[in-house]
């Protein structure tokens, strides 16, 4: 009887978690345009950027036209589970991926102990404030948080008037 001696494998360490394809296998597409990742159910939502009004969006690529997902509640829950508001067919993606908090004085993205990671402009964070234009990343589907903001109305222009005369303030000379 001979027994065969375990073949060597290569160690593998963990990989740098501020690598932006960490997570990812290199043999599958990298996807930018999440759109082809969301459900029907998301997908029902989706507003044309041109015709958005003011509020909170993430923002996915389709065919070329920026397509807005209106973040309209406090809390957002994204993933591949059923129970996620934006909701996301995508292996790479955890059900209880993020969640998007949005409070009066901003958004946060707090990652929901996924496998794969959530990424903000290719980092990986925890929990992390977003600005305008950030590009978050759940598993293979990117997508840009924006906000709209409402347009600022002019001022009126104030009407310069003559101040009115009365009976006593008579300009006209008196007759004599």
């Amino acid at each position: 009887m001979t027994t065969s001696a375990p073949r060597s494998r290569p160690v593998s360490t963990s990989p740098d978690p501020d690598h932006p394809t960490h997570g990812l296998n290199a043999h599958e597409p990298f996807v930018v345009d999440a759109y082809i990742l969301l459900d029907h159910r998301t997908r029902e939502r989706l507003v044309p950027e041109a015709g958005a009004p003011a509020g909170r969006y993430l923002a996915a690529e389709q065919d070329g036209r920026t397509m807005l997902i209106p973040l309209e509640r406090p809390i957002t829950h994204i993933g591949r589970g059923l129970i996620a508001d934006v909701r996301l067919e995508d292996p790479h993606t955890s059900r209880r991926h993020a969640i998007l908090a949005l409070r009066g004085d901003g958004a946060r993205v707090l990652d929901d102990r996924s496998s794969n990671g959530t990424f903000v402009n290719g980092r990986r964070v925890t929990v992390a404030y977003l600005a305008s234009g950030d590009v978050l990343r759940f598993g293979r589907a990117v997508f840009r948080y924006l906000e709209i903001t409402p347009p600022r109305r002019s001022q009126p222009l104030r009407r310069i008037g003559l101040a009115r005369r009365g009976p006593h303030h008579d300009t006209a000379p008196a007759a004599a």
